[in-house]
């Protein structure tokens, strides 16, 4: 029996491998499940979220009560990861949400979630230039005494970042494995030393208290640290490149998932230690994104805090080739599956990765890049500018994007399995999805009444309905897409969401035709 099946899953593989090319299927067998954690950890930047979105949230938001928010949102991701990882076991595909979407909701509503996707991921890494070259351009001022404009180093990482698409994915992971540990330790270090001399309230745990949680802000709060977990989300779009997807995919999922939420948890409360729950919220305002440098340069030294400085803009490149791999896998599906033109369904070079996906990933950050560099609004002089918009406008597009997604996702998770007569055997897989896609559909809803806040504009701009309606307009173009496909291309349409399989099945036709 175990022959047999051996047998059917290596004719299987030949079948994909072979149909129409090797370069209709991505590489697999080339990732672990150590490269595959690292390379799904290093987009959740957690010193970019130490240092950048907790002091943001405690001071915009005057949440003392976060470290038992990021504990709420784990509960909350992890309910969703109990169905989404049981679907990794069924569907492996690198359009991963679109690929679930298609198969619970059918190809219309899959090719809706792709360019939702596209859009998102896309934001979310273009939005991450502007901060790295602002904080680059400070370093090189601080360090090297020299004036350079945020938009230089921001593109040399858009030209670095673009090349290293093009090479393996163990490769990539190496890179962001090391900046990741490197990071994460040195946090860890910051965590121990706020404990071992704590403000002067103490080892108080005040911010675990559910009183904290009340308040206007607690919605948008949500916004924010939701945020902050997006990445881990990623681990199925590398399915295909894995020796065992059914195993490593959930499996790393979880461990993402949940170390995401223990150590942002802890890192948040040593933050309110070190200060005193009373007066972190004062000291956030007062430091803003500077913070966690202010606290570790009293603790640690400036030394350490100089490292520090320098380990935020390795992270931020980690987190950039992470979001780009992961654009990259996006578009090579889609190209396969007719949704973009089909030379972005193809590999490139002896790496076997997504070439054309990734070029048109870099392609993308470039423009904007460009284009914030030659028309931002700020006065003349005014480093602030890229932090503002570049990065808060992109990255808080693609997290609602997200959000959306894994709302969407968990719906199709149920009706996947009820569809597939399994909803007994699945019936507690399909509580925790509803009850994901229920707490979602929340979070998606306070971020789009929040959006003003969220970018930093007035009540009454029109950026509070212009930029979360990027992503209504994706899904609405993306639907108008899948309709159109079903009237005019039925059998592309039937192609969406089922990846190499559907190559595999039209082989098979062809045999019996």
């Amino acid at each position: 029996m175990t022959t047999d099946s051996s047998s059917t899953s290596r004719s299987a593989a030949e079948s994909i491998s072979t149909f129409k090319g090797q370069e209709r299927a991505l590489r697999a067998d080339r990732l672990g499940t150590g490269g595959l954690l690292l390379s799904v950890l290093a987009a959740t930047a957690p010193l970019m979220v130490v240092a950048g979105v907790m002091p943001t949230t405690f001071a915009v938001m005057g949440i003392v009560g976060q470290p038992l928010l990021f504990v709420v949102l784990g509960t909350v991701l992890v309910l969703f990861s109990l169905g989404y990882a049981e679907m990794s076991r069924h569907v492996h595909n690198a359009g991963a949400f679109y690929a679930y979407i298609s198969r619970g909701l059918g190809g219309t509503a899959g090719a809706g979630a792709a360019l939702v996707a596209l859009v998102a991921y896309n934001a979310l890494q273009v939005g991450i230039y502007g901060i790295f070259g602002f904080e680059v351009s400070g370093l090189l001022a601080t360090h090297a005494d020299l004036e350079v404009a945020w938009w230089i180093p921001a593109l040399a990482a858009v030209a670095a970042v673009g090349a290293l698409g093009w090479l393996k994915i163990d490769v990539n992971a190496r890179v962001l494995g090391v900046l990741l540990v490197i990071e994460v330790l040195l946090v860890v270090v910051f965590d121990i030393a706020a404990v071992a001399d704590p403000g002067k309230e103490g080892l108080s745990l005040h911010a675990f208290d559910p009183d904290t949680l009340t308040g206007a802000g607690v919605g948008t709060a949500l916004c924010f640290c939701i945020a902050a977990f997006l990445g881990f989300e990623q681990a199925p779009v590398y399915a295909e490149e894995t020796s065992r997807p059914h195993v490593l995919v959930p499996r790393v999922m979880f461990l993402a998932v949940t170390g995401v939420a223990v150590f942002f948890a802890l890192s948040s409360w040593a933050l309110t230690v070190a200060t005193g729950p009373s007066g972190i919220v004062g000291t956030a305002q007062e430091q803003s994104a500077g913070l966690l440098f202010f606290l570790t340069e009293d603790r640690l030294g400036s030394t350490f805090t100089d490292v520090l400085h320098v380990l935020f803009v390795t992270g931020m490149f980690a987190a950039m080739l992470s979001f780009h791999n992961v654009v990259a896998r996006y578009a090579f599906a889609m190209g396969r599956e007719g949704l973009l033109p089909a030379a972005f369904g193809r590999t490139t070079g002896a790496s076997g990765a997504p070439g054309t996906g990734s070029l048109l990933q870099t392609v993308i950050a470039a423009v904007f890049v460009l284009a914030f560099a030659l028309t931002d609004d700020k006065p003349a002089g005014d480093p602030t500018a890229p932090v503002l918009h570049l990065f808060t406008w992109g990255g808080n597009i693609g997290a609602l994007g997200v959000i959306v997604l894994m709302a969407i996702a968990s719906l199709s998770v149920v009706v996947f399995f009820v569809r597939r007569g399994a909803a007994g055997a699945q019936a507690w897989r399909l509580v925790t999805s509803s009850l994901a896609g229920i707490a979602l559909v929340v979070i998606a809803g306070y971020t789009v009444r929040d959006f003003d806040v969220l970018v930093g504009a007035g009540p009454g701009s029109s950026l509070s309905w212009i930029l979360p309606g990027v992503i209504g307009l994706a899904l609405v173009v993306g639907l108008v897409q899948g309709a159109v496909l079903r009237a005019r291309a039925p059998e592309t349409h039937a192609r969406i969401g089922l990846g190499n399989e559907a190559f595999r099945l039209e082989k098979e036709a062809g045999r019996t035709s």
